[in-house]
């Protein structure tokens, strides 16, 4: 076959379509999920405003007995409130309504890879969970906490690994269920999953007095784990158990997520 040569140069046309490069194209679907979560006011109740207001009520109101610093009791339930909220419950409900809405199946039809769909709406909760962050512990410092440099740094790869895998659990539930089903359902587990974490704290707290059967089932539940993790972490200490239960929930929910996810 005979290739005729470009007898054009390069630029003599405008617009010059040409694929765009991976960085460019994951910024852009970063830019845009981000947008959508943040102008999203159920989103920011449960990421939000719910997280800084029970951080602030438990530790101005006089709600139960939370020993000498009560911002030092619950800081580390609530960041973990914050992680779930973020990248399991509102991941597994937008992406529950994208399929049920065709959102998904318009974007896969574009020359949008599906790698960038799935890193664009990873990458955003990576975000939002780092302002989350930020902003809880700011509040908590106003309100009398204080962690040490070693503490905060050991929180990081307790962070990293319960966003993991709760974005796994989200992806695994909202792309497997019907949307109705996902609303349901990762509500529910929100409430079940915050009050298994509120054992992990209530089991440090009253020690030998709380039931050991309760602390270690809450060990081995990915919320129990996380809680656990951060609270060892400002004690200046690592959770290797915990980071072992979280990651193992990662690696079970995204296979799970690989096999059962559906774009429609």
């Amino acid at each position: 076959m005979r290739v005729t040569a470009n007898r054009f140069p390069a630029g003599t046309f405008t617009p010059a379509p040409h694929p765009s490069r991976p960085f460019p194209m994951l910024a852009a679907q970063t830019r845009l999920e981000l947008v959508l979560l943040l102008r999203n006011g159920e989103q920011l109740l449960l990421t939000m405003l719910i997280p800084i207001s029970l951080l602030i009520g438990f530790a101005v109101l006089p709600i139960g007995d939370l020993g000498e610093s009560r911002t030092n009791a619950i800081v580390p339930g609530i960041l973990a409130l914050a992680i779930m909220s973020t990248a399991f419950t509102g991941q597994a409900i937008a992406v529950g309504f994208d399929r049920r809405y065709g959102a998904l199946k318009r974007l896969g039809a574009t020359a949008l890879p599906k790698w960038a769909i799935i890193g664009g709406k990873s990458c955003a909760v990576v975000l939002v969970v780092c302002l989350q962050m930020a902003l809880l512990v700011a509040i908590g410092v106003a309100l009398g906490w204080r962690p040490s440099l070693t503490g905060l740094a050991l929180a990081v790869p307790a962070v990293a690994l319960g966003t993991v895998a709760f974005a796994a659990m989200g992806l695994f539930i909202g792309g497997w269920l019907r949307a109705e089903i996902v609303l349901a359902l990762a509500n529910i587990l929100w409430f079940a999953l915050a009050g298994i974490g509120s054992l992990v704290i209530a089991a440090r707290l009253y020690g030998e007095e709380f039931p050991g059967l309760a602390h270690a089932f809450a060990r081995i539940t990915p919320s129990g784990a996380l809680v656990e993790s951060l609270a060892m972490a400002f004690d200046g200490a690592a959770d290797v158990t915990g980071y072992a239960v979280l990651a193992a929930w990662a690696a079970a929910c995204g296979l799970g997520a690989f096999r059962t996810f559906r774009w429609m």
